[in-house]
């Protein structure tokens, strides 16, 4: 019998969407109340009787065809009571735009010798940023990932160790903060697509940086929304099978909250934040406002909450820590809930850290209140101090991020002297506000550009101005030498990569702070910071220190180096002086600059 060439019977592989291999490539999608399925695309003229898919159980349909491949252009055919539909693939990991077809994804991706370890979170600092604005050198179009390879090389040299991009998955038109996701599997085509991020991802990893991806899953859409009223079914003109279709669907971004109820929107979340995880190798996901998420109004109103949203966020975070707990998961919930870190197992919901409202809204308000009498060094020390379940580094401290510079705010510069946001009180009172940022026990996070001086408001359309790194070269040093200090790089604080803090001076009529920082405790260990919010000099404070011998004065905000109009006012080099002060058994004194901060440690032994 003569040989024939047989081409393999089709094995239909595991998951969802598009998934392709070595003889052709499996399609899956979910649509309980469709009849009849198929694949379209130019490849078969849009015809929807070539490639049929086949009823599983549970409402999902699949089908595996030899002819189609990585690259092919394709939508779901669906017959429905209420009449045929064509869709997008809610897997589908690309898109031609977001309007547009889905695409057949290519698998392989050179990683090459990507091996990178994610430092720990006490090591971490965290700079957040927008790939559309990041780095636009085509101020006619957004950046992309392409682009923002350029300015690794900056971050790396800045200190940075950790970048948080906001949301990158397919939205609609060009232009987006990213938090309106259509297609919450695909990267924005505008931003350079799948490929393009996983090259920043490598290039990231190469220079010692993590990769943390902010993902939005309290709402899908509005717009160019495939996953609306997916297979025709809804009830109350809600938005179908991926939705709440009553009371629950209320959301301050339409009636678009996903049905945490439902298994298969259940798994569909999980999946995307695993596919984040696994495929694309990013070290961490911050959760976009899960308030949302546990509760309708986003509030501490118990007859509004959602357990089920509960219980998927605390099921996602359980996976991670099970299979990857080096990877980070951070919370945007901003009601000072510690339950949100908690483990699990102890009734929480199981993120690493959140986004610590209890520390910028009071820091904020210190540094932009205009009048220095009315600063509450009380609320200060109050935010100084403040953990979550006892762990300093379950908490992310920032004075800056995406939403505090825009709607209707501004970067903290702005704040304090709109429209002259580079003067002498501006800078004093940021580079103050840095300070406590990197001193402070917690994750630090900059947003973009702040470390440049960056002022105004952030928006989607206004790419940052690089020059300003030139024309601020020094301030840009002073976030050096912060994070520096933070990372324990020269191996004299210590004591800023651990939990403790003791509020060791506070003078509410002088507006003076003094902490103290200790890991094990020692000397290259014990770190004392000393803070002024006022507009006064003082040649000569003096404050309790915790140990004999010298102590450096390791940085000095007031210092010329970093920007010309500062006072170079002198502080110098320590001996302690024997006697009780602040509770503490010695003591020094110390030049110290108006709206100026003085770190201090002693030379490891």
């Amino acid at each position: 019998m003569p040989k024939t060439d047989l081409l393999p019977a089709p094995v239909l592989q595991a998951g969802m969407g598009a998934l392709p291999h070595e003889h052709g490539t499996t399609f899956r999608v979910w649509a309980p109340a469709a009849t009849a399925v198929a694949l379209v695309g130019p490849f078969n003229e849009w015809d929807a009787t070539t490639h049929l898919l086949s009823p599983e159980t549970e409402g999902y349909w699949a089908a595996d065809f030899a002819d189609l491949s990585p690259g092919t252009e394709y939508k779901f055919h669906l017959t429905t009571p209420t009449g045929a539909l064509t869709r997008n693939d809610p897997y589908a990991r690309e898109v031609t735009h977001s309007a547009g077809n889905s695409v057949v994804p290519d698998p392989d991706f050179d990683w090459e010798n990507d091996e990178f370890q994610m430092p720990a979170w006490n090591e971490l600092v965290i700079y957040e940023l927008h790939i559309g604005t990041f780095h636009a050198p085509d101020r006619a179009r957004p950046g992309t990932f392409l682009d923002a390879i350029d300015k690794l090389d900056h971050l790396q040299e800045l200190g940075i160790n950790a970048v948080e991009v906001m949301p990158a998955t397919e939205f609609p038109g060009s232009l987006s903060w990213g938090y309106n996701p259509a297609h919450p599997f695909a990267i924005e085509t505008d931003y350079g697509g799948a490929v393009a991020f996983k090259k920043f991802i490598k290039q990231a990893h190469r220079r010692g940086i993590a990769v943390i991806l902010d993902v939005v899953y309290n709402h899908f859409g509005p717009g160019d929304l495939d996953l609306w009223q997916f297979d025709g079914w809804h009830e109350n003109d809600g938005g179908g099978i991926y939705f709440y279709n009553d009371w629950r669907a209320e959301t301050p971004w339409g009636h678009n909250r996903p049905d945490y109820g439902r298994d298969a929107v259940r798994r569909y979340i999980r999946d995307n934040a695993l596919m984040w995880l696994e495929e694309y190798r990013v070290d961490g996901l911050r959760c976009d406002a899960i308030a949302h998420i546990r509760n309708v109004d986003g509030t501490t109103d118990a007859s509004r909450d959602l357990p089920e949203g509960w219980s998927l966020m605390r099921w996602i975070n359980e996976e991670i820590r099970a299979v990857m707990p080096w990877k980070i998961t951070i919370a945007e919930d901003l009601l000072g809930n510690e339950y949100i870190t908690r483990a699990p197992e102890e009734n929480g919901q199981g993120f690493s850290a959140q986004w610590d409202a209890c520390f910028v809204y009071p820091i904020r308000d210190a540094l932009t209140t205009p009048h220095d009498a009315d600063r509450n060094m009380e609320a200060v020390a109050e935010a100084v101090s403040k953990t979550y379940n006892g762990d300093a580094f379950q908490r992310v401290i920032y004075t800056e991020s995406h939403d505090e510079v825009a709607n209707g705010k501004a970067r903290v510069t702005e704040e304090i002297m709109p429209g002259n946001a580079a003067s002498w009180f501006p800078k004093k009172r940021s580079t103050l506000g840095a300070a406590l940022v990197f001193t402070v026990p917690g994750i630090p996070m900059i947003f973009q550009g702040q470390n440049m001086l960056a002022d105004g408001s952030f928006s989607d359309d206004q790419p940052l101005d690089w020059s300003r790194a030139e024309t601020h070269a020094g301030l840009v040093r002073l976030y050096q030498d912060l994070i520096r200090l933070r990372r324990n790089l020269s191996g004299n604080t210590r004591g800023l990569l651990g939990q403790r803090v003791d509020i060791s001076h506070l003078n509410n009529e002088d507006k003076i702070l003094a902490y103290i920082r200790r890991d094990q405790g020692g000397p290259g260990d014990t770190t004392v910071v000393l803070c002024n919010f006022a507009d006064r000099a003082h040649p000569a404070y003096t404050i309790g220190l915790p140990r004999a011998g010298r102590w450096r004065v390791r940085f000095n905000s007031d210092w010329q180096g970093y920007d010309q109009e500062f006072g170079n006012f002198e502080s110098v080099d320590t001996e302690a002086e024997y006697g009780v002060y602040d509770d503490q058994p010695f003591h020094g004194t110390f030049g110290l600059a108006p709206y100026s901060v003085l770190i201090l440690s002693q030379e490891p032994e």
